[in-house]
């Protein structure tokens, strides 16, 4: 590999070190506002719906809002569950079992 590839490769690490390591120090010593505290607490909450929503809405590259979409009808399914139980073991069986029994009907 050439010489360039290398120092290249050196710098980036030393920018992306010092900017994670800055921010940690900065951080430490004055703390995060408390609205963007509250914030941050939402971002994972958000990146999941992100991930799951179009995987429910669109099984097959097009939006389908109707009792033979099987995904959305699981995660319906598991959504109420998680919203009366808060236990991710039981929203996961409740959304399983659903698409089982959907598969085994035909759906």
């Amino acid at each position: 590999m050439r010489e360039e590839y290398w120092l290249i490769i050196l710098v980036m690490a030393a920018a992306t070190y010092a900017t994670r390591v800055g921010s940690f120090l900065l951080l430490r010593l004055t703390g995060l506002p408390k609205g963007l505290e509250r914030w941050t607490a939402q971002v994972p909450t958000g990146i999941l719906a992100a991930l799951v929503v179009p995987a429910l809405l669109l099984p097959q590259g097009q939006i389908d809002v109707s009792w033979h979409n099987s995904y959305l009808v699981a995660g319906a399914a598991a959504a109420w569950v998680a919203w009366r139980t808060s236990q991710a073991v039981w929203t996961m069986a409740a959304g399983l079992g659903v698409m089982g029994l959907l598969r085994l009907g035909g759906i």
